[in-house]
């Protein structure tokens, strides 16, 4: 399947100024597809255009709607004639906020107006982007591994409210599409850290776990863990699952190798030499952090990880899509080195 060119089809791309939404904007657009993003504000535009371009020229095949999370406009415009959708806009939100609402509802009731008017529009699929945040075993605990067949329990004390929102989210794409007739189908995709080239200073948060190394932010090295994938295979993994019709009603983790923060740091520094000489070499004690998380909001979220391996499967990915994740190593050292290129460290 793999390089497979569209017939011209074309697809809406939501959050397309987004670091997964870019990235699937330039991987259908390599492939031939005509695409469409939505962006919340058309004055992205040329940002996203000029970051775009150092990936591929979009020709004429490439146009801009405006259309945000919470509110009903510009939805039904920018699905109307559309083959495909991949749902990949998510809320902009604090790390953790005081209420975890103000990201839950805009990721619920977002994703509800997209594929709501995607299936007004007749679409053939949507793929939603979800996360592993919604296929977890709990925090804390012992070490396990999750496949698909796994759902996060929103009501988990100290889950996260970004955890809540993608499992509060997916949900409700599920039972949207449960409960309304039509040819439209869904598949999600659901990604673990996600690391890679940036195109521009403005990345994810998950890119920053590479830049805080990099710029020496983190201290020490927690013994924390995460598993990684490539920005690149999201999107990859993305248009199988809207193009494959065994991917029809399915759910995809996109994961692919566990990383260690010790073992991103020992990369870095063996393979960029002194561009990675701020890259801290000390560990530090699990006792540390967990002081550490009671002031700092974004390592409060991680404590319940600290010193467990909680991992992620991508197999049913792997064995039912053909799809194949690249090697840690490409992946964070092109992070590196576009995050150095774009001046972010």
């Amino acid at each position: 399947m793999g390089r497979q060119m569209s017939g011209g089809e074309t697809v809406l791309v939501t959050g397309g100024s987004g670091y997964i939404g870019g990235w699937c904007v330039a991987s259908l657009l390599q492939r031939g597809y005509v695409v469409r993003a939505t962006v919340r504000d058309l004055s992205k535009e040329s940002a996203v255009r000029a970051s775009l371009a150092k990936i591929i020229d979009p020709g004429n095949r490439l146009s801009f709607y405006a259309a945000n999370l919470t509110a009903d406009d510009g939805w039904d415009a920018a699905t109307e004639g559309c083959d495909y959708v991949l749902h990949v806009a998510s809320p902009l939100g604090v790390a953790d906020p005081k209420d975890p609402n103000e990201l839950i509802v805009p990721a619920r009731e977002g994703a509800k107006r997209a594929i709501a008017a995607a299936i007004k529009a007749k679409v053939k699929r949507v793929v939603m982007t979800s996360s592993v945040a919604a296929t977890s075993k709990g925090v804390g605990g012992a070490d396990w591994t999750a496949d698909e067949t796994v759902w996060t329990d929103p009501s988990t004390p100290r889950l996260s409210a970004y955890a809540q929102s993608k499992t509060l989210a997916e949900r409700a794409a599920w039972e949207l599409l449960h409960t309304t007739q039509g040819d439209t189908t869904l598949a999600t995709v659901n990604p673990a850290l996600v690391l890679g080239p940036v195109t521009s200073g403005d990345f994810s948060e998950s890119v920053q776990v590479v830049e805080r190394l990099l710029s020496g932010r983190v201290p020490g090295l927690p013994r924390l863990g995460f598993n990684v994938v490539d920005v690149r295979d999201v999107a990859d993994l993305h248009i199988r699952a809207m193009t494959d019709e065994r991917a029809a009603g399915e759910r995809f983790i996109a994961a692919a190798n566990f990383a260690w923060m010790g073992d991103l740091a020992a990369l870095l520094r063996e393979r960029l030499g002194d561009k990675a000489d701020k890259v801290p070499t000390r560990k530090v004690p699990d006792f540390v952090i967990r002081l550490a998380g009671l002031f700092d909001k974004d390592l409060g979220s991680v404590t319940p990880s600290l010193g467990h391996k909680h991992d992620y499967s991508s197999a049913k990915a792997q064995r039912v899509l053909g799809w194949q994740p690249r090697p840690l190593e490409e992946t964070i050292l092109d992070c590196a080195n576009s995050l150095i290129a774009t001046g972010a460290v």
